[in-house]
């Protein structure tokens, strides 16, 4: 099949776009090496759509990218109303960060449908859709609505929560409901699995036989796809990058010091205000590792227009300059913040520099940044990863030091641990880590969904009483030009 992979954001390869171990710089490698169009957004709106809603179609590697422009008068309720006021919280267990207003879930309706719309230029007889994300939760019925009865998969990069939180969503049931229409539903964990499938048993009182709901849509199975990295690629760029000017400037700039580096968006769910005050308790109760070891803080701001970032982005610069006024000394700066963001080869030469590696969300679906660290470090004096508890990655990077992101003086102590940490014990949990990333790359993530999901829709098939014999289901073949596409 040819697959056509569906998200709000889209990368660009060879380009100095910050990214953070997101969904966007996970997607691009394999879209283009596998022949897929990826679509999204072109980052611009506009109205008055009498003619062609993509703003640009071209070649990524093998595969092909298609931008297009969303609709200003949704847009706002779209994104910064439905998707991150409603969905982002509920989704993160913060219920209590909930903002809908009215009119966001219509706009978000509107978007999901104008997406829909705009697809059906790729819905070719051997096309299948990869849709990523919770911008995207009704997509699949939008596209059912158009009568598209290509295989349509899902991708949920978020965690999902129990099945009681999710209800503070208002509108909750009819999105878990278009969620059905999906053939195959990913998740990160089995437990953000089990918690999607107890809420389809006690709130739409479905049953779940192996995974499988069936529901209007017909059979919607559920499955765990880990997403991972290219750790080889990574480790790589990293050996490389040291020569870097950036990083060559922080290399010289500690003057023997050891760093513990921290990089995420500057978003409520990473952590970071519990991470600060870890590292202000390390400083305070072990007062010789003062002048010997600084962290280096990089959080880039996003979604500024919405009240809980910007109260967010307050606390935590007040904090750091508490923290730096009370631990640091005109030559030492304990702290060192930077509220920007970084290009993936800049990132690999920081990870690399950094004896630490401190990642401690308070929830997130995997946190991609736990294993660009590991992918970075040096094989023959590898750093330390201090990785929560509550990231999806924990459950494969068990080697990293695990910690509960609400216990400020155990994560005060773990990193201590971890800065004394014999090279022996150091190699030992870098080797077993990186095993398990070659094992779990994003290449296999991506051809375990692929087969999963052209698997779902011949078994939806098999099962319709209309069904004659099931659909070819094609290779992806590299794309050297969108036009194949129109």
């Amino acid at each position: 099949m040819k697959l056509v992979v569906v998200s709000n954001r889209v990368a660009r390869a060879n380009t100095n776009e910050p990214m953070t171990g997101g969904l966007a710089a996970a997607l691009l490698p394999v879209v283009e090496n596998s022949g897929a169009i990826w679509v999204g957004s072109s980052g611009r709106v506009r109205d008055g759509f009498q003619k062609e809603p993509f703003a640009e179609i071209e070649a990524l590697g093998a595969g092909a990218l298609a931008t297009l422009d969303l609709p200003a008068a949704h847009y706002g309720g779209y994104y910064e109303g439905f998707a991150n006021s409603a969905l982002w919280p509920v989704l993160h267990s913060r219920s209590d960060l909930i903002r809908v207003a009215e009119g966001d879930y219509p706009s978000y309706r509107e978007v999901n449908a104008f997406m829909a719309r705009a697809l059906l230029r790729f819905n070719k007889q051997d096309a299948a859709f990869w849709v990523q994300d919770y911008h995207f939760l009704a997509l699949g019925a939008e596209l059912r609505e158009l009568g598209v009865t290509s295989p349509v998969g899902f991708f949920l990069h978020t965690p999902w929560p129990a099945h009681g939180v999710i209800e503070g969503v208002p509108q909750h049931r009819e999105l878990v409901e278009a969620m059905l229409a999906y053939d195959l539903i990913g998740f990160q964990t089995e437990g953000d699995r089990d918690n999607f499938l107890g809420y389809v048993r006690a709130n739409l009182e479905l049953s779940v036989d192996d995974d499988v709901v069936v529901s209007q849509y017909g059979r919607t199975r559920a499955r765990v796809f880990p997403i991972g990295i290219d750790a080889e690629k990574f480790a790589k760029a990293a050996a490389k990058a040291v020569t870097h000017p950036d990083v060559s400037r922080l290399r010289r700039s500690l003057n023997g010091e050891r760093l513990a580096i921290g990089v995420d968006r500057l978003d409520y769910s990473k952590g970071l205000v519990n991470r600060i005050r870890a590292f202000d308790r390390m400083w305070s109760t072990n007062p010789h590792l003062a002048r010997t070891v600084s962290l280096l803080q990089i959080a880039t701001p996003s979604r500024g227009g919405i009240e809980a970032y910007g109260a967010l982005q307050n606390e935590v610069a007040r904090l750091v300059g508490d923290v730096n006024g009370r631990h640091g000394e005109a030559d030492w700066t304990p702290i060192r913040y930077l509220n920007k963001g970084y290009g993936q080869a800049v990132l690999a030469g920081l990870y690399r520099t950094a004896q630490v590696g401190v990642v401690t969300p308070l929830h997130d679906g995997m946190n991609l940044v736990a294993k660009e660290y590991v992918a970075a470090q040096n094989p023959a004096d590898p750093g330390v990863l201090v990785l929560s508890k509550f990231a999806g990655a924990a459950h494969e990077l068990d080697a990293a030091l695990i910690v509960n992101p609400h216990d400020i003086d155990g994560m005060a102590r773990t990193v201590a641990t971890a800065l004394s940490m014999p090279l022996a014990e150091r190699r030992m949990r870098y080797e077993a880590m990186m095993h398990r990333l070659r094992r779990h790359s994003i290449q296999r993530w991506f051809a375990d969904f692929q087969e999963a999901l052209g698997e779902s829709q011949a078994e939806k098939v098999e099962t319709s009483p209309l069904a004659t014999e099931p659909p070819t289901l094609w290779p992806i073949r590299s794309v050297h030009a969108a036009a194949r596409f129109h």
